[in-house]
């Protein structure tokens, strides 16, 4: 029996979103015979155990006595590479991407500048930096207005949808801006692209990850202008996903290759959910989130499941995948 410890909660606003996840993980881990540790990162920082006591760290002393970490966080604090450096310092094999992968995939713009040079197609996008929006104004504005209309504003460096907004005209692109910024000083401007939105799901070491089927996320709001937000991710009924998604065979093999190559590019290991926007046989990568949803409504569980694999067999591989990599990681000399 593996003995497991379930990280949820965080410092981000995503707190509560992680909760749930975690739940959920910490739920299928026991139905597949692991023992599971529940320890909650509260919104100050701190650890505590479920039954209140405070969770001490020590460097190379590992964790709970727990065989392998299960970090189900999302946004900053615990899906950027920060907390899987603190595991790697309490020298303890977890789950998912390394501080490297973690990193890249978090910060949008470094993940697309990255695939931008890999030569990956992707939606056409405009960085902002607070110090350009303070000094040169018109002329953010300036190249933004060449992406055309509508265009969507994100922070460069949270998940969920938190503080992204679209920008249907030229003066809805402004108050957009300054709203991300309130959320992070690098923000990403993207062009509106059209089609099927698909989800695809990522499983495996980097050198070898299995592609899962593709859903097409498709919102169940009547409001012509709804898009897939923070509501439509997490309210049970908010959005259904449609396994197989309606795309052609060639450009299923297309989203799937490039969800692969995204993977190893960013130094990803165990899991990732990519986003695609897919319009006839054009395939267009979105996005690569190393530490998705598992909550109940969330597609990551969902597409591996209408690839036959159940929910207890996806957290069991992804606790073996940790114990892998950890074991060939020492192997190395450092």
């Amino acid at each position: 029996m593996t003995r497991v410890a379930v990280l949820g909660g965080g410092r981000s606003s995503e707190h509560d979103v992680s909760l749930r996840s975690a739940a959920a993980v910490a739920a299928g881990l026991r139905a597949a015979g692991h023992e599971v540790v529940e320890v909650d990162l509260d919104r100050d920082g701190s650890w505590t155990t479920r039954d209140g006591e405070p969770v001490l760290l020590t460097p190379g002393g590992g964790l709970l006595d727990c065989d392998v970490v299960f970090p189900v966080l999302h946004g900053p604090f615990g899906e950027d590479g920060t907390v899987q450096g603190l595991l790697d310092l309490l020298d303890v094999p977890y789950v998912g991407s390394s501080v490297l992968g973690s990193a890249v995939a978090m910060d949008k713009l470094v993940f697309k500048d990255l695939m931008l040079a890999a030569g990956i197609p992707q939606v056409a996008y405009e960085p902002v930096h607070a110090r350009d929006w303070e000094h040169d104004r018109a002329g953010v504005l300036e190249r933004i207005a060449r992406l055309g209309m509508p265009v969507w504003v994100k922070p460069s460096r949270l998940g969920s949808s938190v503080g992204i907004a679209p920008a249907r005209t030229p003066d809805d692109v402004a108050p957009a801006i300054e709203d991300a910024l309130r959320h992070d000083a690098r923000v990403i401007v993207e062009a509106s692209a059209v089609g099927v939105e698909a989800e695809t799901a990522v499983l495996g070491s980097n050198d070898a990850p299995t592609v899962s089927e593709i859903g097409q996320i498709v919102l169940t709001s009547d409001d012509p202008d709804a898009w897939y937000d923070y509501e439509a991710k997490y309210t049970p009924g908010g959005m259904e996903l449609r396994v197989p998604a309606p795309i052609s065979a060639t450009a299923r093999a297309r989203v799937q290759e490039l969800a692969a190559r995204a993977f190893t590019l960013s130094c990803c290991d165990g899991l990732a959910r990519a986003d695609f926007f897919v319009h006839g046989e054009d395939v267009l990568l979105n996005e690569l989130n190393t530490l998705p949803g598992f909550t109940e409504t969330s597609a990551y569980g969902k597409l591996w499941e209408a690839s036959g694999v159940s929910y207890p067999d996806l957290v069991s591989r992804l606790v073996a995948l940790a114990l892998e990599r950890y074991d060939r990681e020492r192997a190395q000399a450092f």
